[in-house]
């Protein structure tokens, strides 16, 4: 949603690029934290208690980002909200592997890169409909804020839903037979995978995983010729790459770049959508293939 309100932050609190620029980027700070720290949370609380910690986190954020008194506040409440963003990329796939049948288990986790180019489409679609119920005015009233907050403050729809929906989904079988809770874990197994499937082995085929797996460090990273292991090197590698075609600009900068070359405001917005739909069409494809 912060894409549709760039220009009107910079014009509400009259800051440069640079100062703009750090408001925008500082979630990552949050979904670096919330993405280091999902993992022991959901192993001591559960993974839906997780995603509700994380559904609290979003509401908060966007209430808060809808109604800052400076910008360094909004800059807060965006933390605020990446905290949010870094435990939910994590909590989402580790739940689905988890919770899936091994047959479907490729295809299902990638129904959460689905899940978020299609959000980030549908955020682009709403930022053009509540810009042209404010007149095409970024800043023009609409229920009485300006039309940017009402962008912001929008987000706790999906926020509140995504804690209600989590109430109606069951725990991970992993983490119940972690805790002891082994019948309980059968049950969900028997609602998951059918009733043709030996609990029982399954249970112990995923206690047996458990105690294979060594308790991870950070040094269990470090080996090779240069710190880190090789593989680690291809995974910043990835990463760094995929930040250097500049997807993120389009994400969070695409009204304002469609604005730069003289496309009116409404219609900024709704290429930023049709731009969207395009990496819908990527991830479908991606899909099929997995």
């Amino acid at each position: 949603m912060i894409n549709g309100a760039v220009e009107a932050i910079r014009d509400r609190y009259d800051v440069g690029s640079a100062v703009l620029a750090q408001v925008i980027a500082v979630a990552l700070i949050g979904c670096a934290i919330g993405a280091a720290t999902a993992g022991r949370i959901a192993d001591r609380i559960g993974r839906i208690r997780c995603m509700q910690i994380a559904a609290v986190l979003f509401t908060v954020s966007a209430v808060g980002s809808a109604l800052p008194f400076a910008l360094w506040d909004l800059a807060m409440w965006r933390i605020i909200g990446g905290f949010a963003i870094g435990m939910a990329s994590v909590i989402g796939p580790a739940y689905i592997a988890e919770v899936s049948p091994p047959a479907y288990r490729g295809r299902l986790g990638s129904f959460q890169q689905a899940a978020i180019v299609i959000g980030i489409a549908v955020s682009q679609l709403v930022n053009w409909g509540l810009l042209n119920a404010a007149g095409g005015d970024q800043r023009g009233e609409l229920m009485g804020l300006e039309a940017w907050q009402v962008m912001l403050g929008v987000m706790v729809i999906p926020a509140v839903l995504y804690g209600l929906l989590s109430f109606a989904i069951p725990e991970s079988p992993r983490f119940l037979i972690s805790v002891g809770k082994r019948e309980r874990a059968k049950k969900i197994l028997e609602e998951v995978e059918g009733k043709d499937v030996d609990f029982d082995a399954r249970v112990t085929e995923i206690e047996h995983a458990m105690h294979r797996e060594e308790k991870s460090s950070f040094k269990d990273l470090l080996g090779g010729s240069f710190f880190f292991k090789p593989i680690v090197w291809i995974g910043i590698g990835l990463s760094v790459f995929q930040q250097f075609v500049g997807i993120n600009v389009a994400f969070y900068y695409s009204s304002t770049l469609w604005q730069s070359v003289g496309v009116d405001p409404a219609d900024s917005f709704f290429y930023s959508f049709t731009t969207s739909i395009i990496n819908i069409v990527g991830t479908v494809i991606a899909m099929i293939f997995v």
